[in-house]
């Protein structure tokens, strides 16, 4: 069964295993990796994912500031493999998020990208009206189209997608 869970400590290995299976760089936006993160320490993962739940609070809350980043951060997980991430960030202002989302290749062209977005939706604050996801390519776009995404005008190579939300 596949599910969205919050990030945790005890999945460790199989969070490096999809990691790895990305390859070296920081493109898995839906996990929120900086830089300087180090995921493969024991420490400096739990530092990681203790950053990541840290900066989330309550579905369906607003953003108690619109100058602090506030998140919802989900791994997506499937019989206790992790197969990508995807993260609302309540950081456009109290009425606008961004969505960043990933899957690693082996979890793609499965519907599983969105079944998540579809599902991070539902946690979107309830003084959310819209987010904004930006699509890299053809399978991004899709996926973000399928959940109502409706491309900003000339928005370049990296197309910006609007997602208007529903009062909930």
């Amino acid at each position: 069964m596949t599910e969205l869970i919050a990030p945790v400590t005890s999945l460790h290995a199989a969070f490096l295993d999809c990691h790895d299976e990305w390859g070296p760089g920081l493109h898995e936006d839906g996990f929120g990796l900086h830089a300087g993160d180090d995921v493969r320490s024991p420490e400096g993962f739990a530092r990681w994912v203790r950053r990541v739940t840290r900066l989330a609070h309550p579905a369906g809350t607003p953003c108690p500031s619109a100058t602090i980043q506030h998140s919802t951060a989900r791994w997506i997980v499937e019989d206790g493999r992790v197969l990508g991430g995807i993260t609302l960030r309540h950081l456009l202002d109290v009425e606008t998020g961004h969505i960043g989302y990933g899957l690693r290749a082996s979890a793609r062209r499965r519907g599983i990208g969105t079944w998540a977005l579809g599902q991070i939706l539902k946690e979107a604050p309830a003084t959310m009206s819209s987010v904004l996801c930006v699509a890299e390519n053809t399978a991004s776009a899709r996926t973000i189209e399928r959940n109502g995404g409706v491309p900003e005008p000339g928005s370049g190579p990296a197309r910006r997608y609007w997602i208007t939300l529903q009062a909930g």
